[in-house]
């Protein structure tokens, strides 16, 4: 006992003089000041009384060994290393070991208690610098071994506590098996929490997505939760996003694809952002088809927005998307009561950056935002694929919806005014402008026998349109007379029907507080037995007797 007790002695003197040393490296020795989170780790410690740590029976069944740490419990600044050793690893079912960290006591919220680590298990060692990731307190540590009977579940090796002296709040990206296995990689953000003011960019690449080309990302506050799929460009993928839900924080997940299960995902990691905004914001709902066609909304980046009677959207198109060099327009429809108008937005070199009009009056517009169908296929009608949808609240109090453009109409085109302002001058009366805005078109326009028989029509079709080529159908000549009626502040709308058996269109004003109808198309002329069309202007089809009327039309509603 005596010569053990000396030995014990001699190595307590060695280990201070190799402490001593170490610590003269530092500067410790020569009169600079210890670290104050050093003292304090060094304060706590002696509080504790550091007791050897046990490992559990697992670990000696596979033959484990845990060099770091060596206390059951002990305190550190912030952070600390875990690093160990096991003989069996042949059977074991996973190439990981699973660290968990759980916050004790407080009052965070649950996904702000508990954090975990899967750490490469290689050659039968593993090694983790471990980051203690809610600031200062107390965590309970355990350390778990992969079964070697049962895939995905693991015993545990080790359990220790840490108490952390450091208040700073501190956390590494939070890494699951799936998204290491799928190669995910995060070059912004690179820490797992950060603050943001109202939006966060997310940056990273995916070197196996299992031959799905997107990824998807999951934003969390509390029970309120959003998400959407992300393309990937080269295995690579940016995205914006808007932090919602107000002040506080906010979980953002990274979901990698499920091997074999198309449109399924896993998480693959996970990250805290506190935003310092108080502003709350509405998601805007993405559909399959934004990811798909390449596009990309810059602006609005979020709903719920007011604007005064028009509201701007802009973006861009991937190059390298499906059919984006035919993408010349997207189509923007919104609805606000049942009441329903649609606009064309065009896309130029990729880009586009326009307006659209909330022409019913004050309240919340729902917008969605779509693609058309590229086909080669000719028809009269266009299908159109919904990509994006928001809300929009309109605080100007005028209800514009027969006086503003809408789709086709342009009536705030210069050349469309000052046509309308000629063609009008002089004329006292609502009445004689309309009938002189009747006259020009019916006049002017011819009617394009072959688009009507090969169903050419075209996403670009309009009121210009209509004025420099100087035909069309039906359509075209209600969309020049209304936009040349509205562009000098009568009221118009366009008007569905069906005439002579067939699909029709033409135009009501509003003429001295009534709706006066006009057809310039029947204006303009007929189709012979031949099926050829007469040029023959007729004044029959301006403010024609109603009952005459309905016996060649029958109106079905009205097309804003």
């Amino acid at each position: 006992m005596k010569y053990r007790t000396r030995l014990l002695v001699f190595s307590l003197v060695v280990a201070s003089l190799v402490l001593a040393s170490s610590c003269s490296a530092l500067g410790i020795l020569s009169g600079q000041p210890k670290d104050k989170w050093q003292q304090l780790v060094e304060q706590e410690n002696e509080k504790i009384g550091l007791k050897p740590l046990k490992l559990e029976p697992y670990a000696k069944e596979v033959g484990g060994e845990l060099q770091e740490p060596r206390y059951e419990k002990f305190a550190v600044n912030s952070s600390f290393m875990v690093a160990g050793s096991v003989k069996k690893t042949s059977g074991m079912k996973s190439k990981h070991v699973w660290i968990e960290i759980r916050k004790l006591g407080g009052d965070e919220s649950p996904g702000e208690k508990k954090f975990s680590y899967y750490t490469p298990l290689k050659d039968g060692s593993f090694r983790q610098r471990v980051q203690l990731f809610a600031g200062k307190g107390e965590y309970q540590v355990t350390v778990r071994m992969p079964s070697e009977a049962t895939e995905g579940y693991y015993h545990d090796f080790a359990r220790f506590q840490v108490v952390n002296v450091n208040p700073k709040l501190k956390r590494d990206i939070g890494w699951t098996p799936a998204g290491l296995e799928a190669g995910l990689k995060l070059t912004r953000p690179k820490t797992g929490y950060l603050r943001a003011d109202g939006i966060v960019v997310l940056e990273g690449s995916i070197a196996n997505s299992y031959g799905s080309p997107y990824i998807m990302v999951v934003l969390q506050k509390g029970s309120e939760k959003w998400q959407r799929v992300v393309r990937l460009k080269d295995g690579r993928f940016e995205v914006k996003i808007p932090l919602y839900y107000g002040k506080g924080t906010h979980e953002l997940k990274v979901m990698v694809p499920i091997p074999d299960r198309e449109n399924y995902y896993q998480e693959g990691a996970s990250l805290l952002v506190n935003n310092t905004s108080a502003e709350r914001r509405e998601p805007i709902k993405f559909y399959k088809q934004y990811e798909e066609r390449g596009v990309n909304l810059e602006h609005p980046v979020a709903g719920g927005g007011k604007a005064s009677m028009k509201y701007r959207i802009a973006g861009s198109i991937d190059p390298q998307a499906p059919d984006a060099s035919r993408t010349t327009h997207l189509i923007v429809q919104t609805k606000k009561d049942g009441e329903e108008a649609t606009y064309f937005i065009p896309v130029n070199n990729y880009r586009f950056d326009g307006e659209f009009w909330l022409r019913f009056g004050p309240g919340e517009y729902e917008v969605t935002v779509n693609v058309p169908e590229i086909t080669d296929e000719r028809r009269d009608y266009f299908r159109f694929y919904s990509v994006a949808e928001f809300t929009v609240i309109n605080t100007a109090q005028e209800d514009m919806r027969y006086l503003l453009p809408s789709r086709g109409i342009q009536s705030d085109a210069p050349e469309i005014k000052e046509l309308a302002e000629r063609l009008t001058a002089g004329k006292k009366s609502d009445r004689s402008k309309a009938k002189a805005i009747y006259d020009f078109v019916a006049k002017n326009i011819t009617y394009d026998v072959q688009k009507y028989r090969n169903d050419e029509f075209a996403l670009d079709d309009s009121a210009l349109k209509t004025l420099k080529q100087r035909k069309g159908v039906c359509q075209d000549y209600s969309f020049l007379a209304i936009a040349l009626l509205r562009s000098i502040g009568m009221e118009a709308r366009f008007v569905e029907g069906i005439a002579d058996g067939v699909r029709h269109a033409w135009v009501e004003v509003k003429v001295d507080g009534r709706w006066l109808t006009m057809d310039p198309t029947w204006g303009s002329g007929y189709l012979n037995a031949n099926g050829w069309f007469v040029k023959r202007y007729t004044p029959k089809y301006f403010d024609p007797s109603p009952a005459e009327f309905r016996k060649t039309h029958t109106r079905t509603g009205v097309m804003y």
